[in-house]
């Protein structure tokens, strides 16, 4: 099978789902280490691909492009590619990757006889697919089998080398941010991609209300939504004055590389419930909470810290459902204070995951 010269990833969805990308893409590099890799996202979500030094180029498409918009594209990614790798299901993603070139792997839908059906064109243009599993199979590994029939053809094991994710390359800080950060601190992003992940606003005030008792310094992280920056606002009006004077609020004015910065600082870690923030983390130093609800244990970040060579798990009690439960704050503080005791105890770092 000859080795293609210049490749496109495609991944027209999140932050979260961009990133997931990035092992890929180093497997990639391993077997391909003189092709150009390009990368094609939403306008806005590449931001985690900024510093990649294994992509020449990011290219930014509306979510809901005009035709002008669509012409533009066509004529820039026509047969351009010699490999087209397409990492989500999406009927855009195909059409996109059918463009690109005429060699195609890509991630199909097929769990019922209808999505099976639907799907098949998809199947019928890819050299080699791979069904989406929502519950049996980690989305990394779910990426790398795109590469299967490339690592086959050359006689390597695809998963012999470690798995990580590589987050976007840091930068500053703001001084404005920077002039405010005292130890120890932690950060939270309490607004999820999807509403109904969200905890009420009481919850988050008791919260911080005894991390803050407990002398930590907290920022609020948020994106550049407006809904974001609304939750924001309403948990910081129903805080105490003292209180919120130990409340930092980025107000969305953080990059995706100037967040990787402010969370390399951390001494106490504080995750919110959105995937893609726990990848920014500098996992390989400091130990990692995921709270997850029992049907999402399959797809929890990789790059999980083992203390002890074991994974140490926080799960909700109660039965596996796509709705997030909203638990109350006590019994969650609760058991994360244990945790961090036996952290404190292992490594002498405090870390919380919410």
């Amino acid at each position: 099978m000859k080795d293609p010269t210049c490749v496109l990833f495609i991944a027209t969805r999140q932050i979260g789902d961009v990133l997931v990308t990035t092992p890929l893409i180093s497997a990639a590099r391993a077997i391909w280490p003189n092709a150009q890799f390009d990368f094609l996202g939403y306008r806005g979500r590449l931001d985690m691909l900024k510093g990649n030094t294994d992509i020449h180029e990011l290219i930014e498409t509306p979510e809901r492009p005009s035709l002008w918009e669509y012409l533009k594209l066509f004529n820039q990614l026509f047969q351009h590619y010699d490999l087209a790798i397409i990492t989500q299901p999406s009927d855009r993603s195909y059409f996109f990757g059918s463009i690109a070139a005429l060699r195609r792997v890509g991630v199909v839908v097929e769990d019922t006889p209808r999505s099976k059906k639907n799907s098949a064109w998809k199947r019928a243009i890819s050299m080699h697919w791979v069904p989406v599993d929502y519950f049996h199979q980690h989305v990394i590994v779910e990426k790398l089998k795109l590469l299967e029939p490339f690592y086959q053809d050359k006689a390597l094991d695809l998963f012999a080398q470690p798995i990580s994710v590589t987050p976007p390359k840091a930068l500053a800080l703001t001084p404005l941010i920077q002039s405010q950060i005292r130890q120890p601190y932690i950060v939270l992003h309490p607004g999820p991609l999807n509403a109904y992940k969200r905890w009420p606003l009481s919850y988050w005030q008791e919260l911080i209300t005894s991390l803050v008792k407990d002398d930590y310094q907290i920022f609020l992280s948020a994106s550049s939504a407006a809904q974001d920056l609304e939750l924001n606002q309403d948990i910081l009006s129903l805080l105490k004055e003292k209180v919120r004077d130990s409340v930092i609020n980025t107000e969305g004015c953080l990059s995706l590389p100037q967040a990787v910065t402010l969370l390399k600082g951390l001494l106490c870690i504080s995750v919110s419930i959105r995937r893609s923030v726990i990848y920014r983390l500098p996992v390989k130093y400091l130990p990692l909470f995921y709270l997850a609800q029992r049907h999402q244990q399959t797809l929890a970040p990789g790059p999980m810290v083992l203390l002890d060579k074991n994974p140490i798990n926080l799960e909700l009690d109660h039965k596996p459902c796509r709705t997030f439960v909203f638990c109350k704050v006590p019994v969650i503080v609760c058991r994360v204070a244990k945790q961090v005791a036996r952290i404190r105890q292992i490594v002498g770092v405090s870390v919380l995951t919410y």
